[in-house]
């Protein structure tokens, strides 16, 4: 079982993906979600620095679908689960919605969502609704907790200034002004711009 490569695209359409990775050329099968960010890479000449695979063996083919997100293949391979939806209904679904779009059509049981897709019925849209309820729930919540365990950059810097014995109210302002002037701005050179301001 596979469950990443890294390699050179030789050649991308919005269906598949062709990358060559130790001598070898895999061909995988993409949505469209994964295909923009693969894009990018390709049109700048970049490596793909990871693409998510779920293999699925037939009697007449071994085939590779791939996602630029855990996410998003987590999301197939639940769609998948579900009686009557396939792998390429899933990978339109993932197509023509985001993943999270499809998340939120499951937690608030909104089945207009995926019959908005093409040759999903109202039955499907239904049985998916029904059959992954719980099984999103989990995602999300595990999705929360790993934001929340992960702080951004400006909780890191404030926690830093804070412990330097700067007051919490005026470094939150002073550290608001720099990210607003610099968005990208790391921790390290946050905190030292901070510190010339304070």
């Amino acid at each position: 079982m596979y469950d990443f490569i890294e390699g050179t695209i030789e050649e991308i359409s919005p269906s598949h993906v062709v990358i060559q990775a130790g001598g070898i050329g895999y061909y995988i099968l993409i949505s469209l979600n994964s295909y923009a960010p693969l894009q990018e890479n390709f049109q700048k000449g970049e490596r793909v620095d990871r693409l998510f695979i779920h293999q699925t063996i037939r009697e007449d083919a071994h085939l590779l679908y791939g996602f630029k997100t855990r996410q998003e293949r987590e999301i197939f391979r639940l769609l998948i689960s579900v009686s009557g939806v396939g792998t390429n209904t899933a990978r339109l679904i993932l197509s023509s919605l985001k993943p999270l779009d499809v998340q939120t059509g499951i937690a608030e049981s909104d089945a207009s969502i995926f019959k908005s897709v093409k040759g999903v019925g109202t039955k499907t849209a239904e049985r998916i609704i029904v059959d992954l309820r719980n099984k999103v729930d989990q995602i999300l919540l595990s999705e929360q907790k790993a934001s929340f365990v992960q702080p951004s950059v400006k909780e890191e810097a404030m926690s830093a200034l804070t412990g330097l014995g700067f007051l919490k109210a005026p470094t939150e302002k002073v550290l608001a002004a720099i990210l607003s002037e610099n968005p990208e701005c790391t921790i390290e050179s946050l905190v030292r711009l901070a510190l010339k301001r304070l």
